[in-house]
């Protein structure tokens, strides 16, 4: 059961989401950082590729693989705290990782950032649902929920790079400044937040009243998930190298395919909460994974030029479907929101971004069309694995 408090507002509350996707944006900013800082890290450092690629590795730790935990843990008591100290250590992990000239300092500080991204995201997403469901919105809320973490992700390098460049490492500690205004505003809204927590857990409503757990479904929505992020980030990993090597381009040019890939993708996250309200979350998943499975099928085919306009339509499809994954993941857990949000945003990432490395071990010792193949393989995976889902009450 999904009852609201009766203190809030039947609407979708702007101010709510506003400061729960600005801290969104904020701790993906912390993670957009990393990879700005490995080329100044490399050049003023002078550490290895391996040793600044190890550098990715600890800045997702914490919010791939700990997020079920602390969802989990989350489910068990009020946590709300958790988002202000969450955006709090990513501040700090940020600031603190250009003012080291140690590698087992500056990684330790990126560690401390992941956690504190780990820390803020099951929560967040626990009370933007929340504030959705209370405005009878709630794809068109999740939505807006997630611009913010897709905005945070673009603004990283955006705001990094420049500032860098300026004045050196030591201005991770300007950068710094977004999370830690972000700590502040969220903590402000803690008692607003909690206006919209159900009823259930304040004790007004029986625990039993909230359903039963849907493991198998759950599965099926995580195992969805984990599958249709590894084939993009398998896009995203090779297919500027696949413009570069195999069609004869430039470095330049594939990466701004994948720019396109990522903006189509940031108006495919409105469009999908959107359609969901109207159509239902289920359906929306289905189709955008299965039409999506042919767009990703053709990527390795289609000469250049049809290239840029293809995987842009794939971005925009594609992203459809992830917070709509989202939260049918909750609605099978009910009695788990946190630690279902925690698996589908954190531990099916860090799992899905472990198709790179294998994508590339088959670019190596086959091609590069052959590791987009595999990554359009794993697409395909998704949109049979979707067909599993159970369909959602009328």
């Amino acid at each position: 059961m999904s009852a609201i408090a009766a203190a809030a507002p039947a609407r979708l509350d702007r101010r709510g989401l506003g400061v729960l996707s600005f801290g969104h944006l904020s701790v993906d900013l912390a993670q957009g950082t990393v990879p700005a800082l490995l080329p100044f890290l490399v050049r003023d450092r002078g550490y290895s590729y391996a040793a600044a690629g190890a550098l990715l590795l600890f800045s997702s730790i914490g919010s791939s693989f700990l997020q079920p935990l602390l969802g989990a843990f989350a489910d068990r008591i009020r946590a709300g705290w958790m988002m202000p100290v969450g955006t709090l250590l990513a501040a700090t992990g940020v600031a603190l990782s250009g003012q080291f000239d140690s590698y087992v300092a500056t990684g330790g500080m990126l560690v401390i950032s992941s956690i504190g991204v780990a820390m803020y995201h099951p929560e967040a997403i626990r009370f933007a649902s929340y504030v959705a469901v209370a405005g009878g919105r709630q794809g068109t809320g999740m939505s807006m929920f997630a611009v913010g973490g897709m905005s945070g992700w673009a603004l990283g390098p955006i705001l990094t790079t420049p500032v860098v460049d300026l004045v050196g490492l030591r201005g991770t500690a300007i950068v710094a400044c977004v999370p830690l205004a972000a700590t502040l505003l969220v903590g402000a809204n803690l008692r607003y937040f909690e206006r919209y927590r159900p009823t259930v857990e304040t004790g007004h409503v029986p625990r039993e009243q909230l359903g039963e757990s849907d493991w198998p479904a759950f599965t099926v929505a995580a195992a969805a998930g984990t599958l249709r992020t590894g084939a993009l980030f398998g896009f995203q990993a090779f297919v500027p190298l696949y413009v570069w090597r195999s069609l004869d381009s430039s470095e330049s040019i594939g990466n701004a395919a994948i720019a396109a890939m990522l903006a189509a993708g940031a108006v495919g996250t409105l469009f999908g909460g959107r359609l969901s309200d109207l159509h239902g979350f289920r359906r929306v998943v289905v189709i955008s994974l299965g039409v999506s499975a042919p767009l990703a099928l053709l990527i390795p085919i289609v000469p250049l030029l049809l290239l840029f306009p293809l995987i842009a339509v794939l971005g925009l499809i594609s992203e459809m479907n992830f917070y709509p994954i989202v939260v049918l993941a909750q609605r099978s857990l009910p009695r788990h929101v946190g630690f279902a949000s925690g698996v589908t945003l954190g531990l099916s990432i860090g799992l899905g971004s472990l198709a790179s490395p294998l994508l590339g071990v088959l670019a190596d010792h086959v091609s590069l069309r052959a590791a987009l193949f595999g990554a359009a393989t794993l697409a395909v995976l998704a949109a049979l694995v979707s067909l599993a889902l159970p369909g959602e009450p009328s």
